[in-house]
Formats: structure tokens, sequence, C-alpha cells
């Protein structure tokens, strides 16, 4: 058997990042800073900071090869703060957008559009604006993001909250930098390595609708203090909440906005937000059984990231004409992913919710289980389903009203000339308008195709098309029906 901590020594060997790329980085760093700074003083425009954040900014605990920076203005908000007085929460959340484009068009993108390194620029949207662009020199390609934010005392926060969500991020790498060692910033990287691995990571996650991100994985470290206690400790997260500030989960339970959030991680810097909000059941649930399958029987390959592979339909006889696939292409290239993901999780919750109960709420095609994976590459998204009984009765007893209701029951009889009495209830047997499974997801996809997206195959899972819509079918079978 391997041991463990030889395991995690030479994974950390792989996975960290070199001399190199921490240079690279701090060069790259510093010439923005300079660009910046020097047309600030042309316009006039007074910041407070400009500092890197996320996981190779003051955090460090980037894998190697993830060298994407973000690099986070500071504004002074009481500078700002009188363009808001007396407006609405939407009106002043439009009027920040609108302030925030100003600085991205005027001071961001002109501050690095003649600079020979910076090609791609492009305006993005998350809450506000920020700026996306490509630094380019020989054969290096570093993603940035440059984005705007409110700097904000650390007690404002904790009592009021941020003015936009990213006044938050710049105390995340400070409480990072400033609470794990060296050593536990290695073990942030074996977790977020694994959770790679397990294809459970960030919000192109392919089990569940999003896994893991960076600053969960460093909050389960921070908390547990080492890679090996968090995977002593994952089976129980359900059950036991992480919370800096000391509430145990019944009374997290009680808190509205935390009550259907499975896994609970409190935000330190902001004790009314669960970082672990968007970490779908389905990802955690996998982990769970990796890091089980790991404890058991240690090996390097749990670490080893790499495709995934493609559905087989004959290891899956038992159930293979219970599970379909809807594949779709991209349209129009310059929509985003998140958007499109969005609309397919809608869709998907739509197929479900519909397809397991007739509109009378009485029991239809049984279990839906839904599960959406995509590669931007080849503009390719899907859907796979699992159905319980893809075909059922053409007919189903639907209950009327009690027989002690003599009013309803007249009204009943009425529209329903062969109801009968059985249990108490009135009872017609009512026709279905689908008794095939497949014949019900044609009608849904074809009323409610999201935008942008073009239907390419709608089948049973042994007539599907693309590779992608293969691993889609791999991803339901293997990651996510056997823990259901």
């Amino acid at each position: 058997m391997n041991d463990i901590n030889d395991i995690f020594l030479d994974i950390i060997k792989e996975i960290r990042p070199t001399n190199e790329e921490l240079l690279l980085i701090d060069g790259i760093v510093v010439e923005i800073k300079k660009i910046f700074d020097k047309k600030a003083k042309e316009l006039d425009i007074n910041y407070l900071t400009i500092e890197p954040q996320g996981s190779t900014g003051i955090k460090q605990t980037q894998l190697r090869n993830d060298s994407d920076i973000d690099l986070f203005i500071g504004l002074d908000y009481n500078k700002f703060k009188n363009n808001y007085k007396g407006l609405s929460k939407n009106k002043k959340k439009q009027q920040i957008k609108k302030d925030l484009l100003w600085y991205c068009n005027n001071w961001i993108i002109k501050s690095l559009k003649n600079e020979e390194n910076f090609k791609n620029f492009k305006l993005s949207y998350a809450e506000h604006p920020y700026v996306q662009v490509n630094y380019k020199k020989e054969n290096i390609i570093i993603k940035l993001d440059l984005v705007l934010y409110f700097e904000i005392e650390l007690e404002f926060i904790k009592k009021n909250g941020p003015i936009t969500a990213v006044d938050r991020s710049p105390w995340h790498g400070r409480f990072i930098r400033d609470n794990l060692t060296i050593e536990q910033k290695d073990d942030v990287r074996l977790l977020k390595q694994f959770f790679k691995a397990c294809y459970c990571y960030g919000d192109k996650s392919p089990v569940g609708r999003a896994g893991f991100i960076g600053y969960s994985s460093e909050l389960l470290i921070y908390h547990f203090k080492s890679i090996t206690e968090v995977f002593k400790n994952f089976n129980d997260l359900v059950n036991h909440p992480l919370d800096y500030y000391g509430r145990n989960k019944d009374e997290l339970d009680k808190i509205p906005h935390f009550q259907n959030e499975p896994l609970k991680i409190i935000d330190p810097i902001d004790k009314n937000r669960n970082v672990a909000s968007a970490i779908s059941l389905e990802a955690y649930k996998y982990c769970n059984y990796q890091i089980s399958q790991f404890l058991k029987k240690p090996d390097k390959n749990y670490f080893k990231i790499s495709k995934i592979p493609e559905f087989d339909p004959n290891i899956f006889k038992n159930i293979k004409p219970n599970l379909f696939i809807v594949e779709f292409k991209d349209k129009n290239r310059n929509t985003h992913y998140t958007e499109l993901r969005d609309k397919l999780s809608s869709l998907a919750d739509y197929i479900k919710t519909h397809a397991q109960k007739e509109y009378t709420h009485e029991p239809k095609f049984g279990k839906i289980i839904t599960e959406i994976y995509f590669e931007t590459k080849v503009d390719e998204y899907n859907i796979a389903i699992f159905c319980e009984n893809h075909i059922i009765s053409k007919t189903y007893k639907r209950r009327g009203p009690p027989l002690k209701d003599k009013i309803h029951i007249l009204k009943f009889r009425e529209k329903n000339q062969t109801s009968y009495e059985k249990d108490g209830f009135l009872w017609v047997d009512t026709k279905r308008k689908h008794y095939r499974f497949i014949d019900f997801l044609e009608e849904s996809i074809n009323n409610k195709i999201p935008k942008n997206l073009e239907e390419i195959n709608l089948s049973n899972s042994d007539e599907v098309k693309t590779i992608s819509g293969k691993r889609t079918l791999y991803v339901l079978t293997t990651m996510v029906l056997p823990f259901v």
C-alpha cells in the first residue's frame, strides 16, 4: 500500500508552480501597475490600491500552469457614496454600474490599448463590468481579469455587507494570506488538484451544476488544518457546518437564506454568506466517494486529471432503455457559457418537474435525474436524463373530491361521466397526453429550447451522436446515479 504522505509529497512536487511562473506573474503585475498609474495621473483619477487577488495573487495557492491573474483596483467609496444617496437598491446598482463602466472604458482599456503585449480586450459583466485581456509575449499567454472594487473597512462589511459582491474578495485574499502557513497552502493545492481530478471543480464542473472552488478549498484547510484531516472529516460536512462565527447546524438552519443549502462553509469576511451555497450535492457526494476509496487504498491516480471517458452502453444494458440524451450546438459563439449553462439547468428542472407528475399531481414517469455537461471549445451542450419508467400506461387514475363534498361531487360528475367511487373519493380514468417519455421529451425541447442553442440530437442513449454527449452519459451513469 502506498503511504498517503509519500503520495502527497510526490504530487505537490508536480503541481507547485515553478519560480519562473511566479516571477512572470510578478513582472506582469509590476508592468500593469506602472501603466495604470501613469494613465490615472493623466485623468486625475485617485485610487487606493492595485493588488493581485485570487490564487495567483496574495493567497499564493495556485497550481502549476494555472497562471491567470485577477488584478483588483481599489477605489475609495467615500468619493462615490454621495452619487448614491437616496437611490433605491436597483437604481443604486445601475449608478454603480455606470460609474465603473466609465472607469473600465476610459482608464483600464485605454491604459493598455496601445501596449504591445496586451491583446483581445473584452468588457465583461458579473454584478458590474470588468475587463478581460490577454497578456501575450513570445509563446506565453496569460489571461487577466481587471476588476474595480470599493475598498471598504472589514468591520463595515461584517456589519453591513459589501457595496458590491467583489468588495469582499481582497479581504478573502488577506484572510488566506494571513491565516494559512506555507505548508497549508500546499495542502490547498493538493485539495484543488483532487477536486479537479474528480471533475468537481468550479462553475464548469461536469458533476452537478457547480463544484468546489478555490476559496472553499482554502477554508476547508483553514478549518481542518491539513488535507489529511479534511479527508477524514469530509463525510461529515453535511451534518457539521463550518462557521467561523461558531454557530451550529440548528442555528444556521433557522436563517432563511441558508435553509436549502446542504453544505455550509460560512465566509469569515461576511457571516451572511455561505461560500458553499453553489456547490452541488452531486459534486460533494462523488468527491466523498472518491475520498473514501483513496483512504482505503491510496494511489497517485486519484490526483491525475484526465479526460472524461465515453459512455459504453454495453456496461449499462440493464438501464440503457431508461437513459436519454439531448445534444445541442451553440449557434452564437459570443454567448457566455454560464448563460447557456443556466438556461439548460432551467430546462432540465422543467423536464424533471413535469415528467415526474401529471398536472394533477398523480405519478407519471417516476424518478427523473438529469445531468448537464458542455465543452465550450466545440460549442457543444448536453443534457443526459435517467427516467425510471420510460413507458407507462396510457391512462391514469385521477382522484376527484371526497364523497362527503356534495357540491364538488356534482360538478366533477358533470365533467367526468365515467367517474366512480373508491376509498371515499371520486375517481376517473384519464387519458395521458404522453405515455412514452421520449414523446414528452421531444415536446418539451421543442417548446422550451433555449435561444442560441440548436438541437442536433434527441434520442435514447445508444444513439448518442457526439463525444461530449457520450461523456455526459458517462458522468450521469458513473458519477451521479450510484450516489442518488
